[in-house]
């Protein structure tokens, strides 16, 4: 016989009204709440207009382009525009005024800028420029490495040799050495103080042309030798000691790690030099030498025409300077390539570079 417990009552089944398939509206809203924070979010968000990957087009993570953002308009630099064109003014009236001045007589210039004289005068100019800054290095690298040296007497010598010929002018030395023969008349080889087995006479060694070349040349090689002891001090002391660490030679330390790595601080001070040299070699015409001064000289001594043959000589400087400074360009943007992380551009690069910046504001502008 089953007992009352195990019996259901129908009643209680069909009366009892907490068992439905709707949400009772009895639910209190904190507990609607809380169920709904301790849910997954399984529902996104409702989309913002205008965030990121709104639109299809734009896709995830791009950012949409907005019509109605403001343009970006550079700053006018007023003060500078102003300068520019006060010094445009300023040259443009120097170049009038020497060009349409008649006492420059131009036609004279042109008539004798290509004349035989005048081109033997700038040959003569440029060998010696040449051979001045050739032999003037070949002397001035020894001497630098005398001073740099342990040795106390190479390194007094050395000190000594650039004291005096940075101290004398130089139109002093070359008038000493045109001289020389007043002090030594005659030049031997022969033992040290003893007999000499070859002699001579230095007045007919020394002529114009070698006394202008031993006297720039001893003056350019003190300036050599501190132009090269200040290159080699330049490079850092960590280089030399890992070459030591490695077994490396002074003299292949020198030759292979050092001198390359000063090379672009000897470079530009040396270009300078070289500039220095060819107008120094003007001064060579107090001892008649046939140089490119000289030789204007010698014409506008017979023409009286001074102004036009002096601005033949100008314009031939201007052009030959203009020429080595390219050449100096060229070879510190080569040493410059293990110290700079980009080159500096080239004259031809700058003109694209410029005229592309200038076709683009013509476009902005249309």
């Amino acid at each position: 016989m089953a007992s009352p417990s195990d019996t259901t009552d129908p009643s209680r089944i069909t009366a009892s009204p907490s068992v439905s398939p709707s949400v009772s509206p009895s639910v209190s809203p904190s507990v609607s709440a809380s169920a709904s924070a301790s849910a997954p979010d399984s529902v996104p968000p409702p989309e913002r207009p205008g965030a990121l990957g709104d639109t299809p087009a734009s896709g995830p993570g791009r950012p949409v382009p907005d019509e109605a953002a403001p343009r970006i308009v550079p700053r006018r630099h007023v003060g500078r525009l102003l300068t520019a064109a006060v010094a445009l003014l300023v040259f443009a009236m120097a170049v009038n005024s020497v060009v349409r001045n008649p006492a420059f007589q131009w036609s004279v210039v042109g008539r004798y800028f290509t004349t035989t004289a005048v081109l033997d005068g700038l040959l003569l100019t440029l060998w010696l420029t040449g051979a001045v800054m050739v032999l003037g290095f070949l002397i001035g690298i020894p001497l630098a490495v005398m001073r740099l040296s342990a040795n106390p007497v190479l390194r007094t010598l050395s000190w000594g040799y650039v004291w005096i010929f940075r101290s004398t002018p130089l139109l002093v030395q070359l008038l000493f050495w045109f001289n020389i023969g007043a002090l030594y008349p005659t030049l031997g080889i022969g033992v040290p103080f003893g007999p000499q087995f070859l002699t001579v006479t230095t007045v007919n060694l020394l002529g114009p042309t070698l006394t202008a070349v031993i006297g720039l040349t001893l003056h350019e090689a003190a300036y050599a030798a501190e132009v090269v002891r200040g290159g080699i001090l330049s490079v850092e002391s960590g280089q030399t000691e890992a070459a030591q660490a490695l077994g490396i030679g002074r003299r292949r330390t020198l030759h292979r790690i050092v001198i390359p790595q000063a090379m672009r601080s000897i470079v530009p001070t040396a270009g300078n030099m070289l500039i220095g040299t060819l107008k120094g070699t003007s001064i060579v015409s107090v001892l008649a030498v046939h140089d490119l001064l000289y030789s204007v000289q010698l014409v506008y001594n017979q023409t009286y025409q001074v102004i036009p043959l002096l601005m033949v000589a100008t314009l031939w400087y201007i052009a030959v300077t203009t020429v080595l400074s390219t050449g100096q360009f060229y070879v510190e943007r080569y040493y410059a390539r293990g110290s700079a992380r980009a080159l500096p551009p080239t004259p031809p690069q700058r003109l694209r570079t410029g005229l592309s910046a200038l076709r683009a504001r013509l476009d902005r502008a249309s």
